[in-house]
């Protein structure tokens, strides 16, 4: 039986096409809902461009990076197979997700969040009594363009000196950029939550003296309403400080952290650790109503170097920015509103 994705003409243009992803252009020229019903159901059409040069990236019995170029046209996939793996790096800490509210992919490097500031009584949603004026929620763009960050890595490497490796083994180190990407997008994440995204609106702090206590951590989950203070970033030296308090150390909240590595607090609040962090600082928020993330781009590779020269150097980059959706939605506790993080 013969399919169309075996006929589909694989060129480096496709990459270039204004406002679509290599991806979306073959799923455009091989649309997956023909292949309902068949063997092939469930694969995209990249994975279908793979099964039709027989390339296996995974598993034991994968491919050596070679098969890629084997043919010219089979060597247009490689630059989408380093994004795809890289992106799966990138997405494997899990963090930005559980803190961003919305995802906002936009075509451009000037770009303006959106923001509201309705009085105490309008959040209070009074009843309106007959003849009187509906309260008004008024919604404007922000004063100041979110800053945008581009992060990557520059892949170096002869083809002579990969050529022989194993996908799968080769897959780990793009993975790692991928991750190490990640790691720079969350601290820029972090850096907007404490100081602002540069419309005036950094993170109210509250002092920490005299250590982390039980009490300190009430007072501040209390200062949330009308949001809900239902995520905590913490670093590695306030992780240990929750996990010595004594509200902490009851059997339920060991079994969980044992048997998942998530570790709630009595608070409901999820704890999310990272590296990231600055000492003695924990920041609390809302996830649903604290931080909107700005893509500019995905994962981009370089896909003439990828192509053409087989590697040598190829950029591997991903532009993106943060803004705050509601100030209050965020807080700091211990540490100052600068979380001193540097740009890379």
């Amino acid at each position: 039986m013969s399919y169309h994705f075996e006929n589909v003409r694989l060129e480096k243009d496709l990459y270039s096409r204004p406002g679509k992803s290599f991806s979306k252009t073959l799923e455009e020229l091989d649309p997956s809902e023909h292949y309902r019903g068949t063997p092939l159901e469930g694969l995209d059409a990249f994975q279908r461009q793979l099964k039709r040069f027989d390339i296996h990236v995974k598993g034991a019995g994968s491919d050596p990076v070679e098969k890629f170029f084997h043919t010219t046209e089979s060597s247009v996939l490689f630059p989408e197979f380093v994004s795809r793996v890289v992106r799966q790096g990138l997405e494997e800490s899990g963090i930005l997700p559980l803190i961003t509210a919305t995802v906002t992919r936009f075509d451009g490097l000037d770009y303006r969040s959106i923001t509201s500031t309705p009085s105490e009584d309008e959040k209070k949603l009074l009843p309106v009594e007959e003849g009187e004026t509906i309260p008004q929620t008024v919604l404007k763009t922000q004063e100041n363009l979110v800053k945008l960050h581009k992060r990557g890595r520059m892949l170096v490497a002869s083809y002579e000196a990969i050529r022989f490796q194993r996908l799968d083994l080769f897959s780990v180190t793009l993975r790692q950029i991928g991750a190490y990407i990640g790691k720079m997008q969350l601290q820029d994440a972090i850096t907007v939550l404490m100081d602002g995204d540069g419309n005036q609106n950094p993170a109210e702090v509250i002092p920490l003296t005299g250590g982390l206590t039980y009490d300190a951590l009430l007072d501040f989950w209390n200062r949330f309403d009308p949001y809900t203070m239902n995520t905590l970033l913490v670093g590695g030296d306030m992780m240990l400080a929750l996990l010595r308090l004594k509200e902490l150390q009851n059997p339920m909240t060991g079994l969980n952290f044992q048997g998942t590595g998530t570790l709630t607090t009595p608070l409901g609040a999820k704890l999310l650790r990272t590296s990231a962090m600055p000492a003695g600082t924990l920041i609390g928020l809302d996830r649903n109503y604290a931080l909107e993330q700005i893509l500019a781009s995905d994962v981009l590779v370089e896909y003439d170097k990828l192509i053409d020269r087989q590697l040598e150097r190829a950029a591997i980059t991903s532009i993106s920015g943060f803004a705050k959706l509601y100030t209050d939605a965020s807080k700091v506790l211990g540490g100052s509103a600068s979380s001193g993080q540097a740009d890379t």
